[in-house]
């Protein structure tokens, strides 16, 4: 299971939410937390650097918000991000410093680390996306059951009750996720795998590898 832990998947000097993971072993502990997380830090934050726009909404002075887009807090958009051309940030949305999040993404109770791309029509929900993590054009994350019960993560080691019911994706450091992919509840990437494009994603990807579909996973080299 270590590949599972917090410290195996992010570098924590990449976020703003460092201090969210302190404790934690599982990056998906943090999920029902996000939310209080980004009302307290947001009032830390300094005047001179971040505007505060509406109630608990937190947008650096450097960052980029296309008029079109709509952020509902609490959330917080980092130092140098983009959010473009009809973007949904819905609430409980940490976007990393550098970050894009691009035409008519949605994103909802999500932590993406600084140079994070989610560019093109992509759903993030109930997900943690790692430094410089991409998803192309189209691929998303399923965060609920079609069953409606509880998401655990199955692993080669048997499975790990997560006693949530939202949950979509952690997703590495330096992962690239293919065009048009479905990740599905519980998925974990591990940090610097690729997934092929129109891939179904369950379970765990170890790091450094390559998911080419269901049951071909190999090494990268």
């Amino acid at each position: 299971m270590e590949q599972l832990k917090v410290s195996e998947l992010y570098t924590l000097e990449e976020t703003i939410a460092r201090d969210i993971f302190d404790g934690v072993t599982y990056p998906w502990e943090v999920l029902p937390k996000i939310g209080e997380f980004i009302r307290k830090l947001g009032e830390t934050l300094s005047e001179d650097e971040y505007d505060k726009i509406g109630e608990d909404v937190w947008i650096a002075k450097s960052a980029k918000v296309f008029e079109s887009a709509y952020i509902h807090g609490p959330a917080i958009i980092g130092k140098n991000a983009e959010v473009r051309h009809c973007a949904f940030i819905r609430s409980n949305a940490i976007v990393g410093e550098g970050a894009v999040v691009g035409n008519s993404t949605e994103l909802k109770n999500v932590i993406l680390f600084n140079k994070v791309q989610v560019p093109h029509y992509n759903y993030v929900g109930d997900s943690i996306l790692g430094y410089k993590a991409h998803m192309g054009a189209g691929s998303i994350t399923s965060n609920v059951k079609s069953d409606k019960k509880l998401v655990v993560v199955k692993t080669s080691n048997g499975n790990i009750e997560t006693g949530i019911k939202k949950f979509g994706a952690m997703i590495g450091d330096g992962v690239e996720v293919g065009c048009g992919s479905v990740l599905n509840p519980g998925s974990v990437i591990g940090a610097h795998s690729n997934i092929y494009p129109l891939s179904s994603v369950r379970g765990v990807v170890p790091a450094n590898s390559i998911y080419k579909r269901q049951g071909e996973v190999v090494e990268k080299y």
